[in-house]
């Protein structure tokens, strides 16, 4: 069994099944709701949480096959069996099990640490396993997830005292809510963009509730935070609001100055849903794989301070196939 890189995503070559394909694909897993691993495929093989996200944005799905956590079944000769990756509410990974017993793990966009939102990830054991390296380069260090929420907390009362609205900058899907999640449990009035606001709604139908919560239509109370999407905020959708402060919460805020300047932000705080580079190199080693094989972002840099672990370690590159296993 082998698996290859085509131009719409990862394929398990021999088999039917496409791993988070880009293009409408005949089967596919999706490891989670974000638009970039999302399409109308014919089958689809994801968790409930994530195929209830994905109708949201794509209308009504053909043949989803909803999968619990933990629960193996059969695809041919294969066993696949979904895992929680704690990247947002319903993500994934899956595990796939030949007959003779060999497993290759694909770990989708994953983070590791404690989320009031997303399910904690799982370490998949694995002989090889192809893990994904949007934060792997050394230099993503991320702070304690706690320690930045408390900064933005602050931040939060800080402008709401001198009479200003802030506003946090957050991706609809995952992001939004953690924060939303952490202020609304410490007393904070929300208010948020339809984008999120509908989103959290559907949280909240998922088991997640984050209230108190309002949709944005156009003025905030005195007390509120809102929650606005970053790319809204470059077209000056925001400028009504005054006085105002504005923060991002992304990973790249560890880039410096560049962070706030590409969302046209005040400030930013390093709140990311992905693990940074360590937590990446901890989580290869705890899976026991032999062969490991990194994807996207920074996967040169990844596989290299993996083979500085003594891992077995490449990036995976232009669409080409790989021999595993």
């Amino acid at each position: 069994m082998s698996v290859e890189l085509r131009r719409n995503g990862l394929h398990v070559t021999g088999t039917p099944l496409s791993l988070d394909a880009k293009r409408k694909s005949p089967l596919s897993f999706v490891s989670h709701a974000h638009s970039d691993h999302i399409a109308r495929h014919e089958r689809i093989i994801a968790t409930a949480a994530t195929l209830r996200l994905m109708a949201h944005r794509l209308g009504n799905l053909s043949a989803p096959l909803s999968v619990p956590y933990g629960r193996p079944f059969a695809l041919g000769p294969l066993t696949l069996e979904l895992l929680p990756a704690g990247h947002v509410l319903g993500s994934a990974q899956i595990r796939v099990t030949r007959e003779d017993g060999k497993r290759i793990v694909y770990t989708g966009d994953i983070s590791l640490a404690p989320s009031l939102t997303a399910e904690p990830a799982q370490v998949a054991e694995c002989d090889v396993l192809v893990i994904e390296s949007t934060f792997g380069h050394p230099r993503y260090v991320f702070p304690p997830r706690e320690e930045v929420l408390g900064q933005v907390e602050s931040w939060v009362r800080r402008h709401l005292e001198r009479g200003a609205v802030p506003v946090l900058l957050a991706y609809a899907l995952g992001k939004s809510q953690e924060a939303m999640k952490y202020l609304a449990d410490r007393g904070f009035p929300l208010v948020a963009h339809s984008s999120i606001y509908e989103v959290t709604k559907l949280y909240g139908e998922l088991g997640v509730p984050i209230e108190p919560l309002r949709c944005y239509e156009g003025r905030v109370e005195p007390g509120e935070v809102l929650f606005f999407p970053p790319h809204l905020n470059r077209g000056g959708a925001l400028a009504p609001l005054w006085p105002r402060a504005t923060a991002v919460l992304t990973g790249w805020a560890l880039d410096g100055a560049g962070a706030t300047r590409r969302y046209n932000a005040d400030v930013a705080f390093p709140l990311s849903d992905h693990a940074d580079c360590p937590s990446l190199v901890r989580y290869a080693k705890a899976t026991g794989a032999r062969d490991v094989i990194t994807l996207h972002g920074f996967a040169e840099e990844l596989a290299e301070v993996l083979r500085g672990h003594g891992l077995d370690a490449r990036a995976l590159g232009a669409p080409k196939q790989l021999s595993l296993l």
